[in-house]
C-alpha cells in the first residue's frame, strides 16, 4: 500500500496544477473580455466611468499588463479630465450667465419697432 500512496500524491499534484492553470487561463480570458468592454464603454458618448474603472481593475488583478490596459487607463483619465473641464458649461459650449440676486431686477428693454409700424403709408391723391 505504501507504494500506491506514493504514486497517488504526484498524480493528484499534477492534476491540481493543470486545474489551476486552466482556471488562470479562464480568468485571463474573462479579464481580457472585461478590458475590451471597458474600452468600448469609454468610446461611447456618455461612458459609465465607474464600470470602466472596475473592468480595468479586473484586468490588472488577473495579471494582464498589456498596452490595452495602459490605453484604457489613459482613455479613462482623459474622459474624466474632459468632464471636469466642461463642468458648468451649457451644451452649446457657452458659459452660463450668473444668476441675479433675489432683490435685484433687470432694467426693461425698450420694445423693438416692427417694419410695419415704421413704414410710411403712401398718400392717396386723387
Amino acid at each position: 500500500m505504501a507504494i500506491e500512496a506514493a504514486l497517488v500524491k504526484p498524480v493528484v499534484d499534477a492534476l491540481m496544477a493543470l486545474f489551476r492553470r486552466g482556471e488562470n487561463m479562464h480568468l485571463k480570458h474573462d479579464a481580457e473580455a472585461a478590458l475590451r468592454e471597458a474600452i468600448r464603454e469609454l468610446l461611447l458618448a456618455n461612458p459609465d466611468e465607474n464600470k470602466a474603472q472596475a473592468k480595468i481593475a479586473i484586468a490588472k488583478a488577473a495579471g494582464i499588463l498589456s498596452e490595452d490596459v495602459v490605453l484604457a487607463e489613459e482613455m479613462l483619465n482623459k474622459t474624466r479630465a474632459a468632464k471636469a473641464k466642461t463642468a458648468g458649461k451649457a451644451s452649446t459650449g457657452r458659459k452660463r450667465k450668473p444668476a441675479t440676486a433675489a432683490g435685484e431686477t433687470k432694467p426693461a428693454k425698450p420694445a423693438k419697432k416692427t417694419q410695419a409700424a415704421t413704414k410710411k403709408t403712401p398718400s392717396r391723391r386723387g
